[in-house]
């Protein structure tokens, strides 16, 4: 990726934080250490339910009106119905996380919305007729939301990542 779009993006990525915390009343109360936990449980969770291959467990971490800005400028995801069809479509392949590492650099918020920043290593098999392994780097924001239910959903997942590249 060229430095000017990794600029770009991120330059995105933080316009979009800003935006977003913006749109909330400005509230002192930092973020709980019973709210941290839960959303560290909510970002746990959406690691090991895709190691898992947990469609449902995956989805259970989103607000239903969440969205998706994927990697290299795709257009947004959103709504549970839309990222599940971005992420699981109906297709022949066999799709399976093999690996899952993700390393927070950030993780901080208030009473209402949190966000966690950082950087992870995917690798994946596909299957269709024959096996493939495959690994990528990313970086990315998560931006969470009490829900009314006073749980912790993801509402917006913004990544950006380098190339794929094939493993032996």
């Amino acid at each position: 990726m060229s430095l000017v779009l990794f600029r770009s993006v991120f330059s995105s990525l933080a316009i979009c934080l800003i935006l977003v915390r913006n749109s909330y009343p400005q509230n002192d109360t930092p973020l709980s250490a019973e709210d941290s936990v839960a959303v560290w449980a909510v970002l746990e969770r959406y690691r090991t339910t895709w190691l898992a291959n947990g469609q449902n467990g995956v989805l259970s971490t989103f607000a239903k009106n969440a969205i998706l800005m994927p990697a290299h400028g795709g257009s947004p995801v959103k709504g549970l119905t839309e990222i599940k069809k971005y992420w699981w479509p109906r297709s022949t392949t066999k799709t399976t996380i093999t690996r899952f590492v993700q390393k927070f650099d950030e993780v901080s918020g208030d009473e209402k919305l949190a966000y966690a920043r950082g950087t992870s290593d995917v690798e994946w098999r596909s299957e269709n007729g024959g096996t493939q392994n495959w690994q990528n780097d990313s970086s990315f924001l998560f931006l969470l939301k009490r829900q009314a239910d006073g749980t912790w959903r993801i509402s917006h997942l913004i990544w950006d990542a380098g190339e794929n590249k094939r493993l032996k």
